[in-house]
């Protein structure tokens, strides 16, 4: 099995993982050469030699590079990030794309043309950033999300295929027996049974996380929140079904989310729009790194490193448009003043200004506090 090497470093990845350090859960896999399986930094199991090990920028390369998930440690749980994150806004926005299924049915070359670059550019730019080809990456995609149904529900195989995106249940079948050496059915623990019309997922995020703040601002937009729970109705012209969808926080870093819909294969969309809603791909720690060169906002991002950004359930910014939503600012912060001073807190401007909103720092008050500065 060969894997290409990439901007990882290495000898920290193997620190990370002798010490299962978890604020690399998520950032990097690893690769073990002798068993073929490709695990999380924090998996339990006993460490592998150095020898024997290689490490990769996402689960896509390690299944392209011919690998399998580990059961133990279950990749599909891991915080959904890497260390490509902000880094490309054009790879943020494919892959955006291809949760929601662009690749399901579409091929890549009309998902290139929905980004605005060409194909073989969008192909580096997945080599660069994440090892493997916008087809792998689409794979990993329908195959972790398939396991995580396996293990959270009930649902039938034949119905776990259609949620999770395959085109038919023998693709899904062969797909597991080439990945694992086994069908589907022998990853469930479980005998199957009767659902009750509704799809139960956990999806991780990594903390700190300010539960209160996303709710608070999630209500004050006309969201449905009651006693900690948000909710929202589908509709077919924008999910491609109709039901309802439910979320609410839990213990270890979770977000409990219920989708009851009447055609399964809008599950994939549907779980990219809650994902993106509650913020649950951010990099706290990049986010405070980054913003913390700022002395305005220094102070304010280690007193609230969870402050997250409230998502749109629609991205109503037009398709060419190249900022990803952590990098959009407010239209108020238009100004010729204004705008030189945040562009250095790309790719994270748009939490740069939600942390001087929260702190009750608007833009007058900002251009007075230089204006002062520039006096003194």
């Amino acid at each position: 099995m060969e894997i290409a090497r990439d901007s990882l470093d290495q000898e920290a990845c193997y620190r990370a993982v002798l010490t299962r350090d978890p604020r690399f859960d998520g950032r990097f896999f690893t690769c073990v050469k002798t068993t073929g399986i490709y695990c999380r930094p924090v998996c339990p199991a006993r460490t592998p030699k150095r020898e024997n090990m290689r490490f990769v920028a996402s689960a896509a390369a390690a299944e392209e590079a011919g690998f399998r998930a580990c059961l133990r440690c279950r990749p599909e749980t891991a915080p959904d990030m890497g260390a490509w994150r902000g880094t490309s806004n054009t790879v943020s926005r494919a892959l955006g794309l291809i949760e929601a299924g662009a690749l399901d049915e579409g091929d890549v070359d009309g998902l290139a043309a929905r980004l605005g670059v060409g194909e073989r550019h969008l192909r580096r730019l997945f080599r660069q950033h994440l090892g493997a080809a916008p087809v792998s990456v689409a794979q990993t995609r329908r195959v972790l999300l398939a396991k995580a149904l396996i293990h959270q529900t009930d649902l039938a195989m034949a119905e776990v295929a259609l949620a999770s995106g395959f085109g038919s249940v023998r693709r899904f079948n062969e797909t597991f027996q080439s990945l694992y050496g086994r069908p589907p059915s022998m990853l469930r623990r479980r005998a199957e049974k009767a659902g009750d019309g509704g799809v139960r997922l956990s999806l991780p995020y990594r903390p700190p996380y300010e539960i209160d703040a996303m709710l608070a601002d999630l209500a004050a937009r006309g969201e449905t929140v009651e006693d900690g729970v948000w909710r929202r109705a589908l509709t077919p012209d924008v999910d491609g079904a109709t039901g309802e969808v439910l979320a609410r926080f839990e213990s270890g870093n979770r977000l409990a989310v219920t989708v009851a819909v009447s055609d399964l294969k809008s599950l994939p969309g549907v779980l990219a729009r809650v994902r993106r809603v509650f913020d649950l791909s951010a990099d706290p720690d990049a986010i405070q790194r980054d913003l913390s060169a700022d002395p305005l906002l220094a102070p304010l991002v280690r007193a609230r490193p969870g402050l997250r950004l409230p998502g749109d359930w629609i991205d109503t910014l037009p398709k060419e448009a190249a900022d990803m939503a952590s990098d959009r600012l407010p239209q108020d912060w238009n100004d010729e003043r204004l705008a030189p001073r945040a562009e250095q807190w790309r790719p994270w401007r748009a939490y740069g200004a939600l942390h001087l909103r929260e702190a009750g720092i608007d833009s007058v008050r900002i251009m007075e506090r230089d204006d002062e500065k520039d006096a003194a």
